[in-house]
């Protein structure tokens, strides 16, 4: 049995060192996987699943049922969050952090992700001034 465990993990691992690596044909999954229309439908982050999924914007977004997946699709800007999905925080500082999908705010209908709770308070201090100040900054740190 041990032998043959052996054999089989060998030809496991030998296969990772026989087919070079390319990672141009992959695409990232947006925000961790998170359903984004949950966010505005029910009020929480819920996680998406594979079934049901969009390619946009240079990503696979996955979505918990059928109906947040069209909704997505027939007007995607109006549910992926700003910044790319960046922290809001960090963009109005001028850098950027990844955001979490478990960290979040809906503002006069956009989806702002935050990179922890503590960005999140210190955004939440003066909302207005810090997306004022992120949409200004993302447009220089975006590329990068």
């Amino acid at each position: 049995m041990l032998k043959r465990f052996l054999v089989l993990a060998a030809l496991f691992f030998a296969s990772f060192s026989i087919a070079p690596a390319n990672a141009t044909n992959q695409l990232a999954t947006a925000i961790g996987g998170y359903d984004a229309v949950s966010y505005f439908n029910e009020g929480k982050a819920t996680q998406g699943a594979a079934r049901y999924h969009v390619f946009w914007n240079g990503a696979v977004w996955f979505f918990s049922n059928e109906q947040n997946r069209d909704a997505f699709a027939a007007t995607p800007s109006a549910f992926a969050p700003q910044y790319d999905g960046y922290c809001a925080w960090a963009a109005s500082q001028n850098y950027k952090r990844p955001g979490d999908p478990n960290v979040w705010q809906v503002v006069d209908g956009k989806l702002y992700l935050k990179v922890h709770e503590g960005a999140q308070k210190k955004w939440r201090a003066d909302i207005p001034t810090h997306i004022a100040d992120g949409d200004q900054n993302w447009v220089r740190i975006a590329p990068y």
